[in-house]
């Protein structure tokens, strides 16, 4: 592993440690899917497997969140037969930090963000400083904006890694909305991002993608009489257009399974 990584990685565990011990609350999922994708740069489709380590936590000056994805595919094509890809956000709560008070408004809080994403095999590095706004909207558990930078720090060609790119920016849109049907728990999750065009060391423009990728999913737990919210199973449907920075449009449903610790 680079040192980049490693020193992300080492930083993310000590930060998650310290909040994690003094949460005002917190919460672990793994996160399981599968489904066929298309790999941009070889155009091979693969079968494929997902498993996500996921945490989200608040404490005493804001809010922290992260995934660390694992891929295993069932082909050998030295693009991604098994790699790891994490993101990592902390977020600064204005109302916790500074004592801004947003009452009996749209706007539920604003804070500061510090974020990056890493990849293993390509050697991607990311930095993500930026804004981050949280709403208030009826029957949502949570529904936030996130505004930032896209820093690149990639390790490029010449160490074997993705190539270096130009800077670019990022809007991504979070929620979750739980609802019933009868007496069976249900909510639709997920995520929107935009991230914008840039151009890489071999002079290639990397386009603009937009990448969806929604839940829908069941309390499986509750229906099985476990506690409410540790066992979901469900479909997540990923849109990815211009995959990568490519002209690869892609559009799979993937069986979702999540299990929160």
């Amino acid at each position: 592993m680079n040192k980049k990584l490693s020193l992300a990685l080492s930083t993310a565990l000590t930060c998650f440690t310290s909040s994690a011990y003094a949460a005002d609350w917190s919460n672990t999922q793994l996160h399981i899917n599968h489904g066929d994708f298309k790999n941009p740069f070889s155009q091979n489709k693969a079968n494929t497997t997902v498993y996500s380590l996921q945490h989200s936590s608040g404490y005493q000056y804001g809010d922290n969140f992260f995934f660390v994805d694992y891929l295993v595919d069932d082909l050998d094509d030295n693009y991604q037969d098994r790699d790891f890809y994490g993101e990592w956000y902390s977020t600064f709560s204005l109302s916790k930090t500074a004592g801004f008070e947003f009452q009996n408004g749209v706007i539920k809080d604003i804070g500061l963000v510090a974020g990056f994403n890493m990849a293993g095999d390509s050697k991607v590095m990311k930095y993500l400083p930026g804004l981050k706004v949280s709403w208030n909207a009826e029957g949502f558990s949570f529904l936030s904006t996130l505004f930032t930078a896209y820093i690149d720090d990639n390790e490029g060609v010449a160490r074997d890694g993705a190539p270096a790119e130009s800077n670019s920016w990022m809007i991504d849109i979070a929620w979750g909305y739980p609802f019933n049907i009868g007496n069976q728990k249900f909510e639709v999750t997920g995520h929107v991002e935009y991230i914008a065009q840039r151009e890489n060391e071999l002079g290639v423009d990397v386009k603009g993608w937009l990448l969806a990728q929604p839940i829908v999913r069941w309390d499986l737990g509750h229906a099985l009489e476990m506690p409410e919210g540790q066992l979901y199973l469900g479909l997540e449907w990923q849109y990815w257009r211009n995959k990568l920075g490519t002209d690869t449009n892609e559009s799979v449903p993937q069986i979702h399974v999540a299990w929160t610790f």
